[in-house]
């Protein structure tokens, strides 16, 4: 009995120190598969911070930190550069030939400054005729005794005539001294007198008319006799003979920039409302004309700051703001966004007045975001 349970135990050890070795095993395997499941699932389902914590190179901070550009803005819409004033699109008054282009693109011009001069031979002459005609009139007036009752009224006539040909007189020397400027500068002195004469005389032509229309005023002021009325209707064809010349003078309708032309000599001009000889403008101030979608509209209010961006200047912002809004929602008109469908949205034009002097050119394109 002894040997035989001697060789029983002897066979029962390997067996019972075998099953903890591959137990060991298998217990080191499947933890390095937990391990592994356990990299490659927190980072996909663990929240942010749970997941930076794991990360060796993430950095909590970078993470949850706000994007401070888009907090700074609740809207953005496109739009264009313009002048604050706007592009004047300047055209002619009555037909003729162009004569003189009286200015480049690019040129600095004053309020009444020629710009283009069409041939006037014949307005000029029409005006030469109706002078004559008016000096015969006031003769044959004057010849005559004054009309009662109508002392003050005639007084004021004649000063107002006088005023209207000293104006006259004084914006054609203006127009001389600028032509005789643009070929040989120099004379800013004589310029300047010139400027200073033609002002002086307008102030006083409008202070004549209000004194003409007070003496009308009065009650009882008779009616002018036959001479007195022939002398009233010459005055009458020689203003519209100065008319018709002043039209052969295209003039700046502002003081500004040069920014297109359209004309030079010898072609014909014609009145024509999409024809513009120049297009001008101040580019001392400047503005965008923004398009807002419908949904951003209640977003936007007057006085409300923006700041533009353009692709010709990058990593620059240009402040302004908002001071005109369409009282009425339109098409777009910035850029073309294919047929339109009853689904298209609409758009509010908005001005922005740029602030101070900007690089910004009339025409280019920009973004502006609504603070």
């Amino acid at each position: 009995m002894q040997p035989h349970l001697s060789t029983s135990h002897s066979q029962a050890m390997p067996v019972e120190s075998g099953l903890p070795k591959r137990g060991r095993r298998i217990a080191f395997m499947l933890s390095l598969v937990a391990a592994g499941a356990a990299c490659v699932l927190v980072p996909m389902y663990a929240p942010k911070q749970l997941a930076a914590a794991i990360s060796p190179t993430a950095t909590p901070a970078a993470q949850t930190l706000p994007d401070r550009r888009q907090s700074t803005w609740i809207a953005a819409a496109p739009g264009r550069v313009e002048p604050r004033s706007g592009q004047i699109r300047v055209g002619s008054l009555a037909p003729g030939r162009i004569l003189e282009v009286n200015a480049q693109v690019g040129d600095r011009v004053t309020k009444g400054d020629v710009l283009i001069r069409l041939d006037d031979k014949e307005a000029r002459a029409r005006l030469a005729a109706a002078e004559a005609e008016v000096s015969v009139r006031q003769r044959d007036r004057d010849a005559q005794a004054e009309t009662a009752g109508r002392e003050e009224v005639r007084k004021a006539e004649d000063a107002l005539y006088a005023a209207e040909r000293a104006a006259t007189n004084a914006r054609f020397a203006l127009d001389g001294v600028l032509a005789a400027d643009r070929k040989a500068p120099g004379n800013a002195q004589d310029l300047l007198q010139a400027r200073n004469q033609l002002s002086q005389a307008e102030d006083k032509l409008r202070r004549e008319r209000v004194a003409l229309a007070a003496a009308h005023a009065k009650s009882k002021v008779p009616a002018p006799n036959r001479l007195e009325a022939a002398l009233i209707a010459a005055r009458a064809e020689l203003t519209l003979a100065e008319e018709a010349v002043e039209k052969m003078r295209i003039r700046a309708p502002l003081s500004g920039s040069v920014l297109q032309i359209n004309a030079r000599p010898g072609e014909l001009a014609a009145p024509a409302a999409e024809q513009a000889l120049i297009v001008m403008g101040d580019l001392s101030l400047m503005r965008v004309r923004a398009e807002v979608d419908e949904q951003d509209v209640a977003k936007i209010k007057r006085s409300q700051q923006v700041f533009v961006r353009s692709t010709a200047f990058p990593g620059r912002e240009f402040s302004g703001t908002v001071t005109e809004l369409a009282p009425a929602l339109a098409m777009p008109r910035m850029g073309s966004r294919g047929a339109r469908r009853s689904t298209d949205v609409e758009v509010m034009e908005v001005m922005i007045d740029l602030e101070g002097t900007s690089p910004l050119l009339p025409g280019m394109r920009a973004d502006a975001f609504f603070r």
